[in-house]
This record gives C-alpha cells, sequence and structure tokens, in this order.
C-alpha cells in the first residue's frame, strides 16, 4: 500500500516534535509539584500564573495559559480547598472573581520556583549555552507566530 501523503513522516513533523518535547520536559518537572504536593500539571500551572502576575480572573489564567475553562476551574476549586489561593469579588466586574495567592500559596510558589530554576538550569545544561539560548528564542518566535486559538486540552 503506498503511502497518501508522499513523503510525510509524522517523527519529522514539528508541531509532533514540540509536543514530544514538551511532554517529555513537563513530565521530567510533574515529580517536583505532584510528590512535594500532591498537584496536578493545572494546578502548577494556575499557581504559577498567579504566582507571576498576581491577582487574575480565571478567565485571564484561561488566556494566559491555554487551558480549558473547565480543567481552570477545578484547579482553583481544589487550589483554595488546599489554602493556596483565595477568591475576592472583582472591583470593576460584579460578576468576575479576582483570584490570588494566600499566603501559603507564595509559600509553596517560591519553593517550587526554586525547584523549576534548577530543572530549568539541569535542561539548558544539557543543550549547552548556545543552543538553549537559540531553542528560547525559536520557541518565543513560534508562540508569537502562532494564530489566536482555542484553548488546548491539559
Amino acid at each position: 500500500m503506498t503511502d497518501p501523503t508522499g513523503d510525510f513522516d509524522l517523527q519529522d513533523f514539528l508541531p509532533y516534535l514540540l509536543n514530544q518535547a514538551a511532554e517529555a520536559t513537563s513530565r521530567g518537572f510533574q515529580a517536583a509539584y505532584r510528590d512535594r504536593y500532591g498537584f496536578t500539571r493545572t494546578q502548577w500551572r494556575v499557581l504559577a500564573n498567579l504566582g507571576k502576575f498576581g491577582a487574575m480572573t480565571a478567565r485571564d489564567i484561561c488566556a494566559i495559559s491555554h487551558i480549558e475553562k473547565t480543567k481552570v476551574s477545578r484547579a482553583v476549586a481544589a487550589l483554595e480547598q488546599a489554602g493556596m489561593l483565595a477568591r475576592a469579588q472583582s472591583p470593576t466586574d460584579g460578576r468576575a472573581e479576582l483570584l490570588s495567592l494566600t499566603d501559603r500559596g507564595r509559600v509553596v510558589f517560591a519553593d517550587l520556583g526554586r525547584l523549576a530554576l534548577a530543572f530549568d538550569r539541569q535542561l539548558r545544561a544539557l543543550l549547552g549555552e548556545a543552543d538553549a539560548g537559540q531553542l528560547v528564542a525559536l520557541l518565543r518566535r513560534l508562540a508569537e507566530a502562532a494564530p489566536p486559538g482555542e484553548a488546548a486540552g491539559d
């Protein structure tokens, strides 16, 4: 049977390679937040966004991190239950809630931030300084050029 796609090779398809690299590196760091705090990937990403950008709505988190609304809602509920974040009514939109880290959430964010920096240093050492810098530049270029779309699955 002949290949109807011609020379297409999934293993050379750039989106496939990017996804494989993202999954491999994400799984590598997953042990840090899962084993230490029992977080899911989405919980870590919500915590990280609030730690980096400060108070924001769940909608803002969805837009920044490309996570589906239902997954963010579940993560927010779990983080609130764990005492990591608090909700407050938005002063500008009565229908929206502003989410922010509690003192405990900020401590956990700082702890995981230290672990994330160490993990990042390991990845950069694996690639070498020049290749790591080039990869960062290329990934930023791709991210900026990507057309807007719906939130990706997580």
